[in-house]
């Protein structure tokens, strides 16, 4: 059932960017900041972590998670450090993420011809 609870809301998910993108026009780029941001506050009125038990990777593998993960980097380390700590805790808690980004990223255009 978790399998089946995912899939559903990683969907919806997916829906929702698709919609934005359809329906509003938007651009890929504003649909990837809009569901950052969305991330964002939703964890910062307490919703997204329930989300998070309730639909496991369903929620935390599409785009609205890195909003969670920036969040919480840069709240844990403004704690610590202060305002500087904003700065620091956001690129440390993400950073495995971007560094996959870019490494796969990279060895995708090493093999691929691109169109464009």
């Amino acid at each position: 059932m978790e399998y089946l609870i995912a899939f559903a809301v990683g969907g919806l998910i997916c829906v929702v960017g698709q919609l934005l993108l359809d329906v509003a026009k938007l651009t890929p780029a504003h649909v990837m900041s809009t569901l950052v941001v969305c991330g964002v506050v939703l964890d910062f009125i307490g919703v997204y972590d329930p989300f998070i038990e309730f639909a496991g990777a369903g929620a935390t593998v599409p785009i609205v998670s890195f909003g969670h993960a920036l969040y919480h980097g840069a709240i844990a380390e403004a704690k610590q450090n202060g305002v500087i700590g904003v700065l620091t805790g956001i690129f440390e808690v993400t950073s495995a993420g971007i560094s996959a980004a870019i490494v796969f990223g990279f060895l995708a255009a090493l093999f691929f011809r691109p169109k464009g």
